[in-house]
């Protein structure tokens, strides 16, 4: 199989259709199997920059717009999800190829992984420091027990810092050694999209702004009429949460819009940083000419 792994805005979704294309006419067919965390959720369309109908160019597209926004991400019950399509795609003859920039998702389909426990205790304990705190000091917490999951995370995504420290207060263990070394599930090649820092930036910039005149503040006022303020996991992704702190009254327009590119951008740097720790991707540029036939030649080798 396939997988094609980089930074938001690097290009990744339309490089897979074209890849599925190419290896499905030489082939059993290709299918797209999706690693995205938010596009998993219906209606979360303009702000995952989710493909359109007509641009999947008929290849067919699993796990997307499968959980209600009020669903809260389960990374395990994601893993069961894309390994059965996975395994189906396979046993029939089909290529599939993994897109997305959800590290863990992408770990959690291809590779020997297994997830910890939970304790419910712990758990509660978490999250009501969490609602009477807010996710700073837990942030500050995690940093200082297990920087490298630090790293990895978002300073304001609550959710996945709790979830860091309940495991650590599980296992006894920095929570990225929950992460075993890089062991693939199945044979695959993993082509990162790379994109300079300076062009990325303005990449994201572009981005947002292509999607607030699509309708972001239409889609999330929606979205907010079908629970999204209190979805655990969907409220917190990049734009929307921004989105909603305007439609509350606590920001301009133009300051959510400005939060969501810096925000962003701070994402990908994660992103890519999580990436680059994998051996196994290997990297091109996006604005190759040949990329398309670059990727080919890595897939056939």
């Amino acid at each position: 199989m396939v997988a094609v792994v980089g930074a938001t805005a690097a290009g990744k979704s339309d490089l897979a259709v074209e890849l599925a294309l190419r290896l499905g006419a030489a082939s059993g067919g290709a299918e797209i199997v999706n690693a995205d965390s938010m596009q998993l959720y219906r209606g979360m369309d303009i702000g995952t920059a989710k493909l359109a109908p007509e641009e999947r160019r008929g290849v067919p597209h699993h796990l997307l717009d499968i959980w209600d926004v009020t669903r809260t991400a389960n990374v395990a019950e994601y893993q069961e999800l894309a390994r059965a399509r996975i395994d189906g795609l396979r046993e029939r003859g089909a290529t599939p190829v993994l897109v997305g920039g959800s590290g863990l998702y992408v770990r959690a389909a291809l590779d020997e992984l297994d997830f910890p426990g939970t304790d419910p205790a712990i758990r509660a304990r978490l999250e009501a420091e969490l609602e009477e705190r807010g996710p700073a000091p837990l942030y500050a917490r995690l940093s200082e027990s297990d920087p490298r999951a630090a790293e990895a995370i978002l300073p304001g995504n609550g959710r996945r810092i709790v979830r860091a420290l309940e495991v650590i207060e599980l296992t006894g263990r920095p929570f990225t050694a929950t992460l075993p070394e890089h062991t693939s599930r199945y044979p695959c090649v993993q082509i990162g999209v790379r994109v300079p820092r300076p062009e990325l930036d303005a990449r994201i910039a572009d981005r947002v702004d292509r999607m607030w005149s699509a309708g972001l503040v239409e889609e999330v006022r929606a979205l907010r009429e079908r629970g999204l303020a209190e979805g655990r996991t969907a409220s917190r992704a990049l734009g929307y949460a921004q989105v909603l702190h305007y439609l509350e009254g606590d920001c301009d327009e133009e300051e959510a819009r400005s939060e969501t590119v810096r925000a962003t951008r701070r994402f990908a740097r994660r992103q890519e940083s999580w990436f680059r720790r994998d051996p196994r991707v290997r990297w091109l540029d996006h604005d190759d000419p040949g990329l398309v036939a670059r990727a080919l030649e890595l897939v056939s080798t």
